[in-house]
């Protein structure tokens, strides 16, 4: 992930380490990692110019409560553009949720459902 400046870099630490509640596992001078539960966001600072569709596509989380994810979301002036919602992919049943993130990236928040 690339963000302009510090404004956007706010946007993105807001919404994923204070709305996610995700810690921020590294910092240094051009750049801030984010711990998940698999692995990590790494955010860059140096962009130059903004993306058109965000500087990522999509992130997938899988979550114990996509409602309780979408709410938390939804509170915090973020548009759950999809869902919650059963859906199948394949041979695989999931109950989804999508927002769109700070930047303009669609965060999908999934619970697989056995």
């Amino acid at each position: 992930m690339k963000c302009c400046g510090k404004e956007q870099l706010q946007k993105v630490l807001d919404f994923y380490c204070g709305v996610l509640e995700l810690p921020v596992w590294s910092e240094w001078d051009g750049g801030v990692m984010i711990e998940t539960p698999a692995g990590k966001i790494e955010i860059f600072t140096n962009g130059t110019e903004e993306m058109p569709r965000g500087v990522i596509r999509h992130f997938a989380f899988e979550v114990d409560d996509v409602d309780a994810y979408s709410e938390k979301c939804r509170q915090n002036g973020y548009e759950i553009f999809f869902g919650p919602k059963e859906v199948i992919l394949g041979e695989h049943k999931n109950y989804v949720a999508f927002c769109h993130g700070p930047l303009g990236e669609d965060v999908e928040f999934f619970k697989p459902i056995c």
